[in-house]
């Protein structure tokens, strides 16, 4: 890789004060399993590198009952895993966690990282840019290799999918985000954190270059029932093929409320409010969770080498659903 500066700062405000208001030159390091890998590949060649590793105050998983959850942005997911009240709590967001298998990533990999790490698309990896466009400026996925891209908001121009584990089951949750910049601190919904670029040099989600994740907020669980579930090639270390995070508020076996999210499908993390009507006040069973993992998918658009993702993402849903249910039903 690149020779870089490496600044230590002590607070939040410093780590903000140290970072470039233009993309490219400075680089955030919280736990470095993806950040190091894209240097190491010269996919990102910043001049300095600011270490998160001494700023305490962006720690810690903490709960209160009437306030919700607090996951600091440099809260391990093995942390996440190991709250006993996350896991009373938020069992699809345990569940998300518990799905990146590599002990290593879990001790090592933060809440923010997480989040904020960059796309897996092999364009992107291999120096083509978040829009995969070749000499001829088209975009190289739809003719070429794109087993593993999106099969909804895939319209154009960005092809690639968000890779985060936590963010659906974080959005299913209603959980929101405080970033902080040279301007001050501020919050936004997680659910409009993640956006698709639609041009050379536009971002995967509305941080600045020179603004940080702080801490992710998530509302009380108020009885509400909550899965994830995920469909992988194999058992070890992967991204999956296909994801699905729910949140179920039920009376009985009659569904109140449903919030039904779509992972690794999308270059974001993606609300299906078509799966969310076929649940509204039906009397959960199998054949009515079936039907809304069809309604997830029904506006779907695979590309030529991807239609394989519809039904996977289907069955996801499906199957997140009775998981959240189970017991009730």
């Amino acid at each position: 890789m690149e020779a870089f500066e490496y600044a230590h700062p002590k607070s939040k405000e410093e780590v903000v004060k140290l970072l470039d208001r233009e993309w490219g030159k400075t680089a955030v390091l919280a736990g470095g399993t993806d950040l190091l890998s894209l240097m190491k590949d010269y996919v990102e060649t910043p001049k300095r590198v600011v270490s998160l590793s001494s700023v305490k105050e962006l720690g810690g998983v903490s709960y209160d009952a009437s306030s919700g959850l607090r996951l600091g942005a440099l809260a391990t997911l093995d942390e996440l895993i190991e709250n006993g009240d996350v896991r009373r709590e938020y069992a699809g967001l345990v569940q998300a966690a518990e799905g990146v298998t590599s002990p290593q990533i879990r001790s090592r990999g933060t809440v923010g990282g997480d989040l904020c790490q960059r796309p897996r698309c092999w364009y992107y990896r291999g120096g083509f840019g978040l829009l995969a466009r070749g000499q001829d400026g088209k975009s190289l996925v739809p003719k070429g290799d794109n087993r593993y891209h999106a099969i909804l908001g895939n319209s154009g121009p960005a092809y690639f999918l968000n890779p985060s584990s936590l963010a659906p089951a974080l959005v299913a949750l209603g959980a929101r985000v405080r970033i902080l910049g040279p301007e001050g601190a501020g919050e936004v919904p997680l659910s409009t954190f993640f956006v698709a670029p639609r041009a050379d040099g536009d971002h995967e989600n509305v941080l600045k270059a020179n603004e940080i994740l702080t801490e992710v907020l998530v509302p009380p669980a108020g009885g509400a029932r909550s899965a994830t579930y995920e469909v992988r090639q194999r058992e070890a270390l992967d991204w999956p093929l296909a994801a699905a995070s729910v949140v179920l508020k039920l009376n009985g076996v009659t569904v109140e409320s449903a919030r039904v999210v779509l992972g690794h499908v999308a270059p974001t993390p993606w609300p299906s409010r078509d799966a969310e009507r076929a649940l509204a006040g039906m009397n959960l069973t199998e054949e009515v969770a079936s039907r809304a993992g069809s309604a997830a998918v029904r506006r779907a658009k695979p590309l030529s080498k991807n239609a394989y993702k519809v039904r996977l993402a289907a069955v996801a849903v499906k199957r997140a659903i009775l998981q959240a249910a189970e017991g009730a039903v």
